[in-house]
């Protein structure tokens, strides 16, 4: 694994995490979390299917595309446990996956710019290529977390939304998507704890996120010292010539 180059798991790895940010906000703003299935006996009638969101509702006939009722103030009078705290909670998540896919970007483009021979007096910044991918990987993990657990609490709270009054709630492809986003998070944030592992060894700052030697000049560094105090001590002998 080339580590001291932009190498392609850091680069699939921002690009999954695109991908996985773009999920999570179409999930967000998707109206089809929750159908509510009200079905007529009467033939004269049709069915009539309720489509819940986290902003909006929409009811529409059956085979029909055009919302008959479409409520764009619902946001602010959910009255569905699960769907409130999801409007927390998805926000939150793609507002951490944006600084973690900012913080790859960092990573990338030190890795990209940064120099082939780090420079010792920049032993002990902890700003540098691996630190940024460690962390990222850490806060794509967070939003996994984040818009994972309440999309699947969705799923479980149908079936208590059934049984509490009647069998007409399921979930819609909002969740799906979803998941999917929060699968697509933890699989970024594997890719980058792989690719630190693999690299971690390198003695180079570089790729070390934290200082953790003792404090002094690093051991790429110690040759370049030695040859320093050699040369200063050259230059103070003096010049000690024999006349005849």
């Amino acid at each position: 694994m080339g580590c001291r180059d932009v190498h392609a798991a850091t680069v699939l790895s921002f690009l999954c995490g695109i991908a996985s940010v773009a999920g999570l906000f179409a999930g967000t703003m998707l109206p089809n979390w929750r159908k509510l299935r009200l079905v007529t006996f009467n033939k004269n009638e049709k069915n009539l299917t309720v489509y819940t969101g986290l902003w909006v509702k929409c009811a529409r006939y059956d085979r029909s595309s055009d919302c008959l009722m479409y409520d764009t103030k619902w946001f602010s009078s959910v009255d569905q446990l699960d769907l409130r705290v999801l409007q927390l909670a998805l926000p939150l998540s793609i507002l951490v996956a944006a600084a973690a896919l900012l913080l790859c970007l960092m990573g990338m483009c030190r890795t990209a710019f940064g120099a082939a021979r780090p420079d010792a007096k920049l032993a002990r910044c902890l700003v540098n290529s691996a630190g940024c991918h460690l962390v990222a990987a850490l806060l794509f993990f967070s939003a996994g977390l984040l818009s994972l657990a309440p999309s699947v609490w969705v799923i479980f709270y149908n079936g208590h939304l059934n049984r509490k009054f009647e069998p007409v709630f399921s979930f819609d492809y909002a969740v799906y998507v979803t998941v999917a986003s929060s699968g697509g998070l933890f699989a970024t944030a594997l890719l980058l704890f792989l690719w630190y592992c693999a690299c971690k060894a390198l003695p180079s700052p570089f790729w070390q996120p934290l200082y953790s030697h003792a404090p002094g000049a690093p051991a790429y560094a110690q040759p370049y010292a030695a040859r320093s105090r050699l040369s200063a001590i050259e230059i103070d002998i003096p010049v000690v010539t024999h006349s005849a």
